[in-house]
């Protein structure tokens, strides 16, 4: 009896691949369904997002002028100018509220009351009355503020431009 030969690789022939057993694409509209609603609640989060991002361009300004104020601070002949445009600068953003005509007149404890009102952390008690002065003061008085009642008041003015709350 002879041996059978082994067969050689050239013999070796390629499988064909098998069919999956199912699709790859959905089989029904409900997933195209569930695919718009994700698109549309992804268009309208960044549509809001965009218009709040506008809606804030005011306090962003506001915040570059404080910090502007704040370095001004460090240097002596910017100071007291620097001081004086506190004031204004609250004043400036609490007129680019919804309601503002009752923010233009206010002043003292009215001033005080509108701003706590429309923050959303307590400020100190004094913070109107110590805006005043460096509104209308003497310079004397002014400059005779130390660094850390100054330090205070644009703290809790930058806090209160950051957080207060804007009535859409």
């Amino acid at each position: 009896m002879s041996r059978p030969s082994p067969p050689s690789i050239d013999q070796l022939q390629e499988l064909p691949l098998p069919t999956p057993a199912f699709s790859y694409l959905p089989q029904t509209w409900g997933w195209l369904a569930v695919l718009l609603v994700v698109v549309a609640l992804a268009c309208w989060w960044a549509i809001w997002r965009w218009r709040r991002w506008q809606r804030d361009r005011y306090r962003r300004e506001a915040l570059e002028q404080l910090d502007r104020l704040e370095q001004g601070l460090s240097d002596p002949p910017q100071r007291l100018q620097a001081l004086r445009e506190l004031p204004v600068l609250l004043k400036r953003v609490a007129l680019s509220l919804s309601d503002a005509a009752t923010a233009a007149a206010l002043s003292g404890a009215q001033w005080q009351r509108f701003l706590q009102d429309h923050g959303r952390a307590p400020l100190p008690d004094d913070f109107a009355a110590r805006l005043f002065t460096l509104a209308y003061a003497p310079d004397a008085d002014v400059q005779g503020m130390t660094d850390t009642e100054i330090k205070a008041l644009f703290a809790a003015s930058r806090h209160w431009i950051e957080a207060h709350h804007v009535a859409v």
